[in-house]
């Protein structure tokens, strides 16, 4: 069988390697051969005519939940493989909050062994930081990390006694591991649903304050200065706490952050009438905070966007808005509300920025980007790099509705939205794993 792939006409996009043009991109044996031109002796066994589409890196999501083991009522591993591979999402970050925990090497080996029999996207979990996420003892983080563990965390739970996160940083940087910490504190905002300001007043709703995410953050920022360990931000959700981030950057502090797709696009106004698909954590906050985030993105305060993929049954999200589970399905519309935050910033051009185009910028935030926090080896197309590749259609507009997802979770405050870029196919190491 001949492992020769050809992509041919399509614009290639691969915002590492500074490629923005219409070229050909060919595949051997799982791995990228050649951009340009062919390599020689290339026969190739299938090709792909790409005209009119975008080829870009399969993209890298920071934060997908699998939902197995555990709760395998809200999602199944095939469902949420199928919804990655309809995403264009090769790559895939998953948080620890299972049920059991991913606390143990044995849980980690099985959840990459079933994920690595769907042949679709590359699965890398997530450690727990501490056993139980009780915040209580440290987890064998050595042991997790040979089972696959890429980095560790809290998923959402906090710990409350700091002097526990002060040793689990102490040994993470001893051994060069990744702390992802989702800045909360543990008391303030505790059993708030949503943003604290004059809507979650008039709606009778209990606030999760901004200081909840910058408290947590000064703390973070101090143990980091203590420590030296190498700290991811995950889901930042406010302009405040990313007027912090920018200043621990400027200081030299090891830290990187990110934010969940939705975020980039709504704010508590889309809470509406208690509408419980907007019922997320971190809550949607104020208009002034969706602006920063959007301008963080650009100036590079914000390194990553991830899908925040969190699937919830109907059973817990056709509540009361205070009752319904907070999650939102994603991994299906991070690519579409990625270029639409392209689209709405295509008119600004903030100093050097100008560069590269926003498609670009907005790609390289879901691959290489979220690729480096991740301290994986993907999401670009050099030669010699695997053959992980989505072709999406820019233009083509597509309405997200329940039908169209592939995600057992159908809940997304953007549902009835219609929105621009449709992947038409995804390749995972050289093998084509979806075709629309």
């Amino acid at each position: 069988m001949n492992n020769h792939l050809h992509i041919k006409n399509g614009r290639l996009i691969d915002p590492a390697n500074g490629i923005d043009a219409v070229t050909d991109l060919y595949i051997i044996d799982g791995k990228v051969a050649s951009v340009g031109s062919a390599p020689a002796g290339f026969n190739a066994g299938s090709s792909i005519d790409a005209t009119g589409l975008v080829v870009a890196p399969g993209l890298v999501d920071l934060s997908a939940r699998l939902r197995e083991p555990g709760y395998e009522y809200k999602a199944t591993l095939k469902s949420e493989m199928q919804a990655a591979m309809q995403g264009g999402v090769t790559s895939l970050i998953c948080p620890p909050d299972t049920d059991p925990v991913l606390d143990e090497p044995g849980l980690v080996e099985m959840l990459k062994h079933r994920a690595s029999k769907l042949r679709q996207a590359n699965v890398h979990p997530l450690g727990a930081l501490t056993m139980g996420l009780k915040g209580k003892s440290l987890t064998e983080m050595m042991e997790l990390t040979e089972a696959g563990c890429i980095g560790f965390s809290q998923a959402e739970e906090v710990i409350e006694d700091t002097t526990v996160l002060l040793r689990a940083m102490q040994y993470a940087k001893t051994f060069g591991f990744t702390v992802w910490v989702r800045p909360q504190d543990a008391h303030i905002g505790r059993g708030g649903i949503a943003h604290s300001g004059p809507l979650a007043s008039r709606l009778g709703l209990a606030g999760v304050p901004v200081m909840s995410e910058t408290i947590a953050l000064h703390t973070v920022f101090e143990l980091v200065r203590a420590t030296g360990a190498r700290v991811h931000l995950c889901r930042m959700s406010s302009a405040a706490g990313l007027e912090l981030v920018k200043a621990a950057k400027k200081e030299g502090l090891p830290v990187t952050c990110d934010v969940a797709v939705h975020h980039v696009h709504m704010t508590d106004a889309d809470i509406g009438f208690f509408d419980s698909n907007a019922r997320v954590t971190p809550p949607f906050r104020s208009q002034r905070d969706r602006d920063a985030i959007r301008a963080g993105l650009y100036d590079g305060t914000i390194d990553a966007i991830c899908s925040d993929h969190t699937p919830v049954d109907d059973d817990e999200k056709l509540l009361p808005f205070g009752e319904a589970s907070p999650g939102a399905t994603g991994l299906e519309l991070l690519l579409s509300l990625a270029i639409k935050w392209a689209d709405d910033y295509a008119g600004m051009q903030h100093g050097g920025a100008a560069s590269s185009t926003p498609l670009a910028r907005a790609i390289a935030k879901i691959t290489i980007d979220a690729a480096r926090i991740a301290g994986l080896k993907v999401g670009q197309l050099a030669p010699g790099a695997a053959a992980d590749v989505v072709l999406f259609d820019p233009a083509a507009r597509w309405t997200v509705e329940a039908s169209a997802l592939a995600s057992q979770g159908k809940h997304t405050p953007f549902l009835g939205y219609e929105l621009a870029g449709q992947v038409k196919a995804t390749i995972v190491g050289g093998r084509i794993a979806f075709q629309r």
